[in-house]
């Protein structure tokens, strides 16, 4: 089995779709007419959740009509947000089947699917022309993929000279050993987290300039004291639970004690395409 068969393994729920609705419905929600807040809970797993999704597109200096490719878009919360708040076109792309059913059926829902929507693929592989997009997105998904010079090379090839791509993603900060299981991953094999230092030289050598680089601890490390505290008094993250399954808890651990012994960190970067 390939990593990426693997990694798409890993993220295949089986019935996310009808675990979620339900979910919404228990909450009172009209299942059938969406607004993106409904999904709050459900739709962004990425540190920092949806104040970092809006902290990352005012970064992107986004506008109405721009084309986005968001890789490794997930359940679709940030490509919907960027549609809904500036009036992108996105397209997204992951390598999980369910995934990408569950985001199509989640923002027609929501009433986007004129201007969102999702395909499987492979990152290191991207079904879209050269030059067709003005913005890309990556938000945690380089934690899955080795070959990362290829990576960016393919969104870079599929940027508008002067484009912009952002990235958000965990890196590693110093020396240790990661302790497992990760939301990413069960285990070492399918995690290839790498330095800011690593990603920038990268992106460099792929034909990006860096020009904002910002590390997101902060916001991670309160809102991972906030969700503790809710917890504490009885309100469970069960969104997270329902896409992460029995070792939920364990794993959302795992992440946030190594970001705040600083092993680890959200690290935000907007590089143009020179």
């Amino acid at each position: 089995m390939s990593t990426e068969e693997k990694v798409a393994n890993h993220y295949t729920h089986g019935s996310l779709e009808t675990a979620i609705l339900q979910s919404l419905a228990a909450d009172g929600k009209d299942i059938d007419n969406l607004r993106i807040r409904d999904l709050a809970g459900v739709d962004e797993f990425h540190l920092g959740r949806h104040a970092a999704t809006v902290d990352f597109a005012r970064d992107l200096d986004l506008s109405a009509g721009l084309r986005l490719a968001d890789i490794g878009s997930g359940l679709g919360g940030p490509a919907r947000h960027f549609a809904d708040s500036y009036g992108c076109i996105v397209s997204g792309i992951d390598l999980t089947e369910e995934f990408v059913q569950v985001a199509n059926s989640l923002t027609a829902r929501c009433g986007l699917a004129d201007q969102v929507s999702f395909r499987q693929g492979s990152a290191l592989a991207l079904p879209f022309e050269s030059g067709s997009f003005d913005r890309t997105t990556l938000i945690h998904v380089g934690m899955n993929i080795e070959d990362k010079a290829r990576l960016f090379a393919e969104i870079r090839r599929i940027l508008t000279p002067g484009g912009r791509f952002g990235l958000y993603e965990i890196m590693q900060m110093r020396d240790g050993t990661l302790p497992f299981p990760m939301p990413w991953a069960m285990e070492l094999e399918t995690s290839f987290v790498r330095s800011p230092d690593e990603y920038r030289l990268l992106l460099e050598g792929a034909g990006f300039a860096v020009e904002l680089e910002q590390d997101r601890s902060a916001l991670a490390i309160r809102l991972a004291h906030e969700a503790r505290a809710k917890a504490a008094g009885g309100q469970r993250d069960q969104g997270f639970r329902t896409l992460m399954g029995p070792r939920a808890g364990e794993r959302s651990s795992n992440v946030n004690t190594s970001v705040e012994a600083g092993l680890l960190a959200p690290i935000e970067m907007i590089a143009r395409a020179v």
